[in-house]
């Protein structure tokens, strides 16, 4: 029987790639070399999470590498009935927390990332629309900042928001809705200054 390839957190799976719990399975036999395979699927991924939460692209690759290091040290604390991106991006997100909090200053998001995937031919209204809302995002919490990047940056249920953050759903809505609020009142200041 086969086992069809587990999906990366950007949800395409790879035919020819084993699933996640076979490589898990194989680095805990002593076969440390599968988690490079692991590390391979899941690293853009959390690259692109870390960035978002955290204001250094330095501090994301670093934040990135230390989530790695601390999942292969702590795989055998793993359990298979979940997935293992999500058990991931726990330690990614518990990871960007600590730095942030080390840092001591804000979680701001980098408009460079918001306009990288914008067509050469985008017009001007576009790129500074961009950098207005990167901007305002800069001037929210960390918490209400974490919570936006998660619900839209990630497109992620509130279900597997809390999975991830350890908040409760109603909590997690709450924090939505007014960050949102937060934004829309961010936006329309600056807008009539």
């Amino acid at each position: 029987m086969t086992i069809p390839a587990e999906p990366g957190l950007d949800g395409v799976p790879d035919p020819h790639s084993p699933p996640d719990a076979l490589l898990i399975r194989q680095v805990l036999a002593g076969q440390t070399d599968a988690f490079a395979a692991l590390v391979d699927r899941y690293h853009a991924q959390c690259l692109r999470v870390a960035t978002h939460l955290l204001a250094d692209s330095d501090d994301a690759e670093d934040v990135v590498q230390d989530a790695f290091v601390r999942a292969y040290r702590h795989l055998g604390s793993y359990h298979e009935r979940d997935k293992f991106g999500g058990w991931l991006m726990r330690i990614l997100v518990n990871q960007c927390r600590t730095r942030a909090t080390k840092n001591a200053r804000y979680v701001a998001l980098d408009p460079e990332l918001h306009t990288e995937h914008l067509s050469v031919s985008a017009d001007d209204d576009a790129l500074s629309r961009r950098a207005e809302l990167a901007h305002a995002m800069s001037h929210l919490g960390a918490e209400a900042r974490e919570a936006l990047v998660l619900r839209f940056g990630e497109e992620l249920s509130y279900e597997e928001m809390s999975a991830l953050t350890g908040v409760g759903v109603s909590a997690l809505k709450m924090r939505v809705q007014r960050a949102c609020q937060r934004l829309r009142t961010l936006l329309t200041e600056h807008l009539s200054s």
